[in-house]
């Protein structure tokens, strides 16, 4: 199986006859593209790469997973794969998924092994469940394959849904607060600045600050909040386009306290078992490297990985070329060379992956338990601090009177 990563392009040209055609390939590279075509004697006028399924929505990790659960129960019931493919496309609701499973079985049913069928999807299904369905084909064993991947995958989400935790709780109150103290700013400050206009004494120091941090609210809010937004799609824009500024990038917030060490843990769990499923699914280990490669959700693990790949191929053990690295824990690299000294890699790739996922589960939950209190503290800080500084002045007049 092809190790490298194919997608879907879509091309139009002209043929010998004069003809306009177009059409869709499943390749790795647009030279690849192009050199068929040529072979074709098609003149190229066109080729763009398809990045969305087509319909609603889009095939998710989720998604496949189901597939395979499904599946892979039908499979083990004894349903032939033609037959269980027609009752998933009958009882799937998401158009992207349901095209896909059909395009499936027309595929199968044309002669096309499962792993191939899947190959031909690069945008809905990943290198990793096309190599362990592969597996599972040329050992007999498609359904229990089906269920490992399904049971990877679930892993995987879950593995995300902490990090996600981790990194979106806080942002998502401190956003809330901000939103607060903004429509404090825009709506109700100004409300007291109207009525503090006919008071000839002189404002406290703290309400002249909220009055004047009102204004500029007011005044530069829109722009500012317009160039936030304008900043962070050039950023994503920048982050998904350029490979370099997207590995300075995730190399910086590994450096963060706290939450890089616990993006870092994690890109090492995904990595463990990533590996370990494959491994454990008789990949080779240099194939199984290369789609790991693809699958830590890091651009610094993936070049990391893709190092230790190419000294695993020139017969260095997978410690050592870890080891070379100096990205990856020692106590990975310890764990991961004394599997291979007992001859139980796949093994203690799983304790490894496991070890590291208990590990992000407890860095994510200390934070949020101090998170917590802190953001509380900081939110009524804020707010409680406009409500004083606005009525500070009406104190201060009761006490005059």
């Amino acid at each position: 199986m092809n190790t490298a990563t194919p997608a879907r392009w879509r091309w139009t040209g002209i043929d010998a006859s004069g003809q306009r055609i177009s059409g869709e390939r499943i390749a790795t590279s647009r030279r690849e593209v192009e050199r068929d075509l040529h072979g074709r004697r098609i003149l190229v006028k066109r080729i763009q790469r398809q990045r969305q399924w087509p319909g609603r929505g889009r095939i998710t990790s989720r998604d496949t997973m189901l597939l395979a659960r499904q599946l892979a129960t039908l499979l083990h019931a004894g349903i032939p794969i033609l037959q269980s493919l027609d009752t998933l496309a009958e009882s799937v609701s998401k158009p992207p998924l349901v095209s896909l499973i059909r395009r499936l079985r027309h595929d199968i049913a044309a002669g096309s092994s499962v792993a191939e069928a899947l190959y031909r999807h690069p945008d809905a299904i990943d290198r990793l469940f096309v190599n362990m369905v592969a597996a599972g084909e040329q050992s007999g064993t498609l359904d229990r394959m089906l269920e490992r991947i399904a049971t990877y995958k679930e892993r995987i989400e879950t593995l995300k849904g902490r990090v996600r935790k981790a990194l979106y709780y806080p942002a998502a109150v401190i956003l809330i607060g901000l939103v607060v103290t903004a429509l404090l700013l825009v709506k109700v400050v100004p409300q007291f600045e109207s009525l503090f206009r006919g008071v000839n004494a002189e404002l406290p120091a703290m309400t002249q600050v909220t009055i004047a941090l009102s204004e500029a609210t007011q005044r530069y809010g829109g722009g500012c909040l317009a160039g936030l937004a304008a900043a962070g799609y050039l950023l994503r824009r920048r982050f998904l386009r350029s490979t370099r500024f997207a590995y300075r990038l995730q190399a910086l917030t590994l450096k963060l306290p706290i939450i890089g060490d616990i993006l870092d843990k994690a890109a090492m769990a995904r990595f463990a078992r990533t590996l370990a499923t494959l491994y454990d699914a008789g990949v080779p280990l240099v194939d199984a490297l290369a789609t790991a490669a693809g699958a830590s959700d890091n651009r610094v693990y993936d070049h990391a990985i893709e190092r230790v790949r190419r000294e695993v191929v020139t017969g260095r053990t997978l410690q050592a070329a870890m080891a070379t690295t100096q990205r990856f824990p020692v106590l990975a690299v310890q764990m991961i060379g004394i599997g291979e000294d007992a001859g139980s890699l796949g093994t203690m790739l799983n304790r490894t992956a496991h070890y590291f996922e208990e590990e992000v589960e407890n860095r994510v939950d200390a934070l949020l338990s101090l998170l917590e209190p802190a953001i509380i503290v900081v939110l009524g800080i804020l707010v409680g601090g406009l409500v004083v500084s606005m009525y500070l002045p009406i104190f201060e007049l009761g006490n005059t009177l």
